[in-house]
Order: C-alpha cells, then sequence, then structure tokens
C-alpha cells in the first residue's frame, strides 16, 4: 500500500535453518558483511536517501543484481545496519556482566570495550545518529529499545561504583554524559592520528571514573614507544578533522 510503514523482512530461524540446509557459498556472510560496510560508509557520507542501489554493488564490486541476492532492497540496508550496531553493544554489555567483574573492573572493561568497538564502526554509528529517522515506527521501536538495554546495562555498572548516584537519579544521566564523549569521538579522531582508539580507550576509562588526574598520560604512547608520552590537549596532536557534525550535540 503506498505511504504505508515499511517493516524489516524477518525471517523465522527454521526457515533460516532451511535455507542454509539448501547451501549458501562458503563467503555468503562475509559478503553480507562486506555490503553492509560498503553500504554503511555511503549512507553516512552521501545520506541514505541520495544513496542508490545501484552504488552500493559498485562500492562492493558486484552487480545490481548480485546485491539483491543478499538484501532485498536499500530500506533492508539501512535496517540492517542499526540493528547490526546496536546488537553488538548489547553483545559487548551481556558479555562484560558475564565475566562477573568487580564493579570497578566491569565499569572499566564496558567503557574500553565500548570505545574499541567505535573503531571499526563508526559509519555504522553515523548512520545510526544521523538516518535512524527514516526507518519506520516499529523498526526505529526495536532498535531504541535495544539502545535503551545498552544505556541500562553501562548506568547499572556506574551505580554498582558509585551507588550514591543512583539515589539522587544521577547514575542515567552520567551514563549519558560518558556516551557523550563516546559516541563523538568519530567527528575527530582519524585513522592517521596519534592517538587511536586503542589507546584511546584507556584514557576514556581513566578520565570518566578518576577525572582528569587519574588519566595516565602512558596510555598516550604507541606500542613500543618509551619515549614520555603525553595526552594530546589539541585538535592537531589529536589528529582531529573538522567535520559539519563536530557540533552535534
Amino acid at each position: 500500500m503506498p505511504g504505508a510503514p515499511r517493516t524489516a523482512f524477518i525471517v523465522h530461524p527454521a526457515a533460516t535453518a532451511l535455507i542454509m540446509g539448501r547451501g549458501r557459498s562458503a563467503g555468503y556472510d562475509d559478503q553480507r558483511e562486506l555490503i553492509l560496510a560498503k553500504a554503511a560508509e555511503l549512507f553516512a557520507h552521501r545520506g541514505y536517501h541520495a544513496t542508490s542501489m545501484s552504488q552500493v554493488a559498485d562500492a562492493c564490486g558486484c552487480s545490481k543484481a548480485g546485491l539483491y541476492h543478499y538484501y532485498r532492497d536499500k530500506y533492508a540496508l539501512l535496517v540492517s545496519i542499526a540493528e547490526g550496531h546496536v546488537g553488538r553493544l548489547q553483545a559487548l554489555v551481556d558479555d562484560v556482566a558475564a565475566q562477573k567483574l568487580p564493579s570497578g573492573q566491569r565499569l572499566r572493561a564496558l567503557i574500553e570495550g565500548l570505545v574499541r568497538e567505535y573503531a571499526d564502526a563508526q559509519h555504522a554509528h553515523r548512520v545510526l545518529t544521523e538516518e535512524v529517522r527514516f526507518l519506520s515506527d516499529l523498526d526505529r521501536g526495536r532498535v531504541t529499545d535495544i539502545e535503551r538495554q545498552v544505556v541500562a546495562g553501562v548506568a547499572q555498572a556506574v551505580a554498582e561504583v558509585r551507588p550514591a548516584l543512583r539515589e539522587v537519579k544521577l547514575d542515567k544521566p552520567m551514563t549519558m554524559l560518558l556516551f557523550g564523549m563516546v559516541n563523538w569521538l568519530f567527528t575527530w579522531m582519524r585513522p592517521d592520528g596519534s592517538i587511536d582508539h586503542e589507546r584511546m580507550a584507556p584514557i576514556v576509562a581513566d578520565l570518566f571514573i578518576g577525572g582528569l588526574s587519574a588519566v595516565d598520560p602512558a596510555h598516550a604512547r604507541a606500542s613500543g614507544d618509551d619515549s614520555a608520552g603525553s595526552v594530546a590537549v589539541s585538535a592537531a596532536d589529536c589528529g582531529a578533522v573538522n567535520t559539519p557534525h563536530a557540533a552535534t550535540p
């Protein structure tokens, strides 16, 4: 029906198993991930509506017909990118919780894990923050529910370290401040910058848990670098790049 909201096509697990049983190439899942990565990059830079399936196919080095073998349309790509990104964050929260770490170690593991996850998910995150509005209410609601679960899991870890925050309902606001740091790293960090996500992860954890005085300058050193390290404090030192999204709240 024209104008009707669109929803993601969900395949029942039993049907998925049947399809798999009929035979998929060994690289099927790898190709799907490649397509999602290329689509996320195009959506992030060009916008969802300005990107065509032909452009996605060209970026993947396959035919348009071949692309439809993996995803039925552009909307299915958008849903998969958004759900895949928040799903990986939820898996991280669940994995850290399952380790039964002491409260301080759990919070640090979550923070460092989030920063590292974003190192390879910059395009997907940008799609989630800027293009999710094009999802149907049903699909957007499902993604939002997962996001809330992620925030709740991190907020619980924050409250375990500082129980008094929960008593005055500051556990979630503090958690959102944390995500404010992590979510927008992509606006100023670049692959060739002097500090990568791996080294930034413990710095963010130090800063959030202990404040500026707790940041260990050694974390900013490159692996095997014995020279005196320091935390970058300027845009140039951090490998910053000006983008129109840097001022986005």
